[in-house]
């Protein structure tokens, strides 16, 4: 009997990129790779490459645990995913982080912006909205893991201490402002300023690459000055700072190790953040059949450019694993030292909670360090270490803080191509929306942001669903 050029692995529901209507999809293994296949009734068939390594693929299905809801639902379901979302009662995970975004304006016109933000795009929301965002996001969460103050470009809102002052008042364990740090590089008191709100503050700073040519495609400004020069400025205050990378595969994805050793010279810099590029919003010089590029690829990418990291170093994220891949590591002494190897993933699905940023779990977050600590049994730890790191147990390091710790972040963030209902179902980032639903980052992209909800009430029309 004739075989068929692929294996069989999986059935799930998908959406058409195009139309964005919900239909069947199958997953599949060949040559190497998964990819979606999938059958618009308008737009034909679509093969999709979703993953570039099987075997990590297949493993992201050991790393599910029970979901931890939010403390209360918005929406019912009646459409079903993604068509209800606010949260939905149908939904898995809970806000492991909710972006709030404070104005729709932006001091640039990037040519990649899933928000589409512009100068005289929008307006700035008002202090009272803004306080009733966070507080929806308590009423969701009680005490909320990361909430992220975005935009637009959130520090050009005139409001934007007060917004600040606000957010320090609620039970927020851990608050970001997302920026393209324009004005962090031309106002050094505006950044000491910032250092005032830590302890539980961060800046989550833009930083796509070192080359002025990609930043002109992605950007439209060459900003690698602006850049180093609020890096510059954060350094000086040591106020804790996140490098998010923008990735497109064939522009920028060769820059992924040089990122990682320039992050971790410096010393602000608690992490960076990769995040393929989403196909939403505005995306002037981005070709989907060729630009995109799957958190498969940025996993190998950083293996083969970064020393620092092996393959156990970098795992799925229980609270969403399809589309969150993790790596920590210990600055200490000038030197760098790989630790979530010595996680046992057992720990990770039965002890931890679920959330993005695993520094927000206490007990997680005393394992890790314990491991290099001069109180854990040596011969322990030359066990873990062996030849790769037999000095360590010599190393004295008495006070390891959060300023210690490095970590690696794949954030993919899902859409209408590579769009899978199984995972959206357990999207933990979160945006609350002006009206205020709280909605998945990668359907509020797709669906619910702007002008799009009218076609999203087109797809409710009872011909949709053969009613």
């Amino acid at each position: 009997m004739p075989e068929r050029p692929y294996t069989y692995y999986d059935f799930t529901l998908s959406l058409c990129p195009h139309c964005l209507e919900r239909i069947d999809a199958k997953i599949v293994f060949q040559d190497g790779n998964v990819y979606m296949h999938k059958t618009c009734r308008e737009h034909g068939f679509m093969r999709v490459l979703i993953a570039t390594d099987i075997e990590y693929y297949k493993n992201i299905r050991n790393y599910n645990k029970p979901s931890e809801v939010p403390l209360k639902f918005n929406t019912s379901t009646h459409y079903g995913c993604p068509y209800d979302c606010g949260l939905c009662a149908d939904h898995e995970q809970h806000s492991c982080l909710t972006v709030v975004e404070i104005t729709d304006r932006c001091n640039l016109s990037c040519p990649t912006c899933y928000a589409m933000s512009s100068p005289h795009y929008g307006r700035h929301r008002t202090l009272q909205e803004v306080e009733r965002m966070f507080d929806l996001i308590v009423e969701n969460e009680g005490k909320p893991d990361v909430v992220q103050i975005s935009g637009g470009e959130p520090t050009i809102h005139p409001g934007f201490f007060a917004i600040l002052d606000i957010a320090k008042q609620k039970p927020i364990k851990h608050l970001m402002v997302n920026t393209n740090g324009i004005r962090i590089a031309k106002d050094l008191e505006f950044t000491r300023k910032l250092a005032t709100y830590m302890p539980d503050f961060e800046i989550y700073l833009q930083f796509d690459s070192f080359r002025p040519e990609v930043l002109m495609q992605m950007r439209g400004q060459d900003l690698t000055d602006t850049r180093l020069r609020a890096l510059e400025h954060l350094n000086e205050v040591n106020l804790s700072t996140t490098l998010v990378v923008t990735l497109q595969q064939g522009l920028n994805d060769d820059e992924i190790g040089e990122i990682i050793d320039f992050a971790l010279k410096q010393r602000c810099v608690r992490g960076v953040t990769f995040q393929p590029t989403q196909i939403a919003g505005r995306l002037e010089n981005f070709d989907p059949a060729t630009d995109r590029i799957t958190m498969t690829d940025v996993r190998r990418k950083i293996l083969e450019q970064s020393p620092i990291f092996q393959e156990n170093d970098l795992i799925p994220v229980p609270c969403n694993p399809d589309a969150l891949v993790m790596g920590y590591a210990l600055k200490l002494a000038g030197e760098v030292f790989p630790m979530t190897r010595y996680v046992d993933p057992a720990h990770l699905l039965n002890n931890s909670r679920n959330t993005i940023v695993y520094e927000q779990d206490a007990a997680l977050h005393e394992h890790m360090i314990s491991i290099f600590s001069t109180g854990i049994s040596v011969d322990r730890v030359q066990e873990n270490i062996n030849d790769l790191m037999c000095c360590l147990p010599q190393i004295e390091a008495p006070g390891l803080n959060y300023d210690n710790l490095f970590r690696i972040i794949i954030m993919r963030f899902i859409d209408g191509y590579d769009f899978d209902v199984r995972a959206i179902k357990k999207s933990c980032v979160h945006i609350v929306h002006k009206d205020g639903r709280i909605i998945p980052f990668e359907t509020m992209n797709l669906l619910y942001r702007d002008d799009k909800e009218s076609r999203l009430r087109e797809l409710k029309q009872p011909s949709t669903f053969g009613l």
